[in-house]
C-alpha cells in the first residue's frame, strides 16, 4: 500500500520521513516528528497509536529497537502492522507484519530506513534506498524526492498512486517543512512542484518567524523583507 523513509541529515541535523501510496492523504497518517525525540513511519494497515504512544517512549528515552517491540508486543493487529522508527540517538527499527501484503519489507541503514507494502518488488525500496545515498549532496527534502522517485520508477504501490508527503524538523519545535499531497494522478511529481515553491519565499520566510534563539521573531516588516532579499540574494549566488 504505501513505501517510506526515515531519515537523518547528518549535516544539517535535519530529521524527517518521506511517504507515497495509493490511498487518500498519506501524510494525515504515516508521518509522525519531534523535534530532539525521533521519527516514527506508521503504515499497512496504520495505527495511528503507533505514532503517538512511538513518540511518548522516545520523548523517555526508549531506543528505537525496545520502541518497536513495545508497540507490536501491545497490538493484536501487529500482524498487519509495518513501522519504522528512528530515536534521538539516530538508531532506527522496524517491524514489517507477517500479514502485511507482498511484496513487503524494510531495510536499514546508518542514517535512514526505507519500509513499504503491497509494492511491486523488493527493488522498490533497494531502489530508494540507493538514491538516497546517491544524493546525499542534495538538502534532505530534495534527497527525499530523488528517492522516492527512483522507488516509483522501480514499480512504487502496485497499486497505482494517489498521494504523497514531505515532513521535515530542525532545531524548532514546528516543521521546518510539512508539504502534502493528499489527491493527485502524479503525487511525486506535484510534490516536488511543491518543495520548489517552498524555496522560492516560504523557506526564507521562517529564518525570521519565532525560534528558541529569538522567541518573537522579526516583526518589523521592512527588516522582515531585508532579510529575505539577503537570504534569497545568497542562495542564488551559492546555487
Amino acid at each position: 500500500m504505501t513505501w517510506s523513509i526515515v531519515a537523518r541529515d547528518i549535516r544539517t541535523g535535519q530529521i524527517g520521513i518521506a511517504v507515497t501510496t495509493c490511498a487518500f492523504a498519506v501524510g494525515a497518517r504515516v508521518p509522525f516528528v519531534a523535534t530532539g525525540v525521533g521519527a516514527i513511519a506508521t503504515q499497512a494497515f496504520v495505527n495511528p497509536f503507533y505514532g503517538y504512544r512511538g513518540l511518548e517512549l522516545l520523548q523517555a528515552g526508549a531506543p528505537a529497537e525496545d520502541v518497536v517491540r513495545i508497540l507490536a508486543a501491545a497490538d493484536e493487529g501487529q500482524g498487519q502492522r509495518q513501522v519504522h522508527v528512528m530515536d534521538r540517538q539516530g538508531r532506527f527499527a522496524a517491524h514489517t507484519g507477517a500479514d502485511c501484503v507482498p511484496w513487503c519489507g524494510h531495510l536499514i541503514r546508518d542514517t535512514f530506513s526505507v519500509a513499504g507494502n503491497m509494492l511491486a518488488g523488493e527493488s522498490v525500496i533497494v531502489e530508494t534506498a540507493r538514491a538516497f545515498e546517491a544524493a546525499s549532496d542534495l538538502p534532505l527534502a530534495r534527497r527525499f524526492l530523488t528517492a522516492l522517485k527512483a522507488g516509483e520508477a522501480a514499480g512504487g504501490d502496485k497499486r497505482g498512486r494517489q498521494s504523497a508527503a514531505i515532513l521535515i524538523h530542525d532545531e524548532e519545535e514546528y516543521p521546518y517543512l510539512d508539504i502534502r499531497v493528499d489527491d493527485h494522478a502524479d503525487p511525486l511529481g506535484e510534490l516536488a512542484r511543491l518543495e520548489e515553491v517552498s524555496r522560492g519565499r516560504y523557506l526564507h520566510y521562517r529564518k525570521v518567524m519565532p525560534s528558541r534563539a529569538n522567541p518573537a521573531g522579526v516583526t518589523d516588516r521592512a527588516e522582515i523583507e531585508r532579510r529575505i532579499a539577503e537570504s534569497m540574494a545568497a542562495e542564488e549566488a551559492g546555487a
